[in-house]
């Protein structure tokens, strides 16, 4: 009977909905939302790279995390997009290794960049007569790095691990992108090694970077309550609540998807969630660190004048 099974090498994304009523407006609100979202991050990059001003470590930290948030939209949009508009809902088994490949690398970057800024400003809050000396170019180019580096070993060693899995049966992946847990569910090997090394890798990358980010917070807080003047105290706030949210919403459905949720993501309700961190979130991202960020807005002021 082994012997007798065809391997498949071609998946086929369910997407969203099948009901072919919404496959064009669907096409449309995400290909806006695809054009917002690279408009901004790329904007915010330009900006970060344009302007002396913004030359500063805070900056560098965040536009590499408007890269990474670039990355990982493109890398689920563009297919998505197409399934909409021509049917095409077919994926080869390489190129459906290489889309979760490089979303995990960036997701995985992320959460290393987020520590980094979450440092940088325990250190311009707590300790900003040595921030200078502290925040070197070399640390920060140090940051980036390792931070790419965890994400694109992580992403390797999962998809790696997906070679050691056969697909024989179903070839129909019910989500609209593919995500290494729908995967397990349609694979004819058994991925219970897969799912254990990937629950103990999240909870551990999760866990350390959620905490790290937690304990700079707290000693922010403290240095905050500790600041007699009511501007500086304003001012600490406004600079570290648009990384807060940012944190709170990409922790928040991570946690949900891979920890909460376990295999149960090729729901409707699972797709949601994975929704909101894959395109929603890298949308959100831009406009959360800009909107009340005088210097982002004064940096967008010149460049239009």
């Amino acid at each position: 009977m082994e012997g007798n099974r065809t391997l498949l090498t071609e998946f086929v994304l369910r997407g969203i909905t099948d009901r072919p009523e919404l496959q064009v407006p669907l096409f449309l609100v995400f290909f806006f939302i695809y054009v917002i979202t690279m408009v901004g991050n790329l904007g915010l990059i330009f900006l970060i790279c344009k302007d002396p001003h913004l030359h500063t470590p805070m900056y560098l930290f965040l536009g590499n995390l408007a890269l990474a948030d670039a990355c990982s939209s493109s890398s689920v949009t563009p297919k998505m997009l197409m399934k909409f508009i021509n049917k095409n809902d077919m994926i080869s088994l390489g190129e459906c290794f290489s889309q979760f490949y490089f979303f995990c690398s960036s997701a995985t970057a992320e959460c290393y960049l987020l520590v980094a800024m979450a440092y940088d400003r325990y250190v311009a809050i707590c300790n900003p007569l040595h921030y200078a000396v502290i925040m070197s170019n070399r640390l920060c180019v140090k940051f980036i790095c390792v931070s790419y580096l965890i994400g694109l070993l992580h992403a390797l060693l999962h998809v790696g691990m997906l070679f050691r899995l056969t697909f024989c049966s179903s070839n129909i992946i019910d989500h609209f992108y593919c995500e290494i847990l729908p995967l397990y569910s349609i694979s004819c090997t058994d991925p219970s090694i897969n799912a254990l090394v990937i629950f103990i890798f999240v909870i551990f990358i999760q866990a350390s970077t959620f905490m790290s980010i937690i304990v700079s917070y707290i000693r922010v807080l403290f240095a905050i309550l500790k600041t007699k003047s009511e501007k500086g105290r304003s001012k600490a706030f406004s600079t570290c609540s648009a990384h807060l949210v940012s944190v709170s919403l990409f922790y928040g459905t991570l946690f949900v998807i891979y920890v909460l949720s376990g295999s149960d993501t090729h729901s409707f309700q699972g797709k949601m969630y994975s929704l909101f961190y894959t395109i929603i979130i890298p949308l959100l991202n831009p406009f959360i660190y800009s909107l009340r960020n005088k210097e982002v807005l004064g940096a967008l002021r010149k460049l239009t004048k």
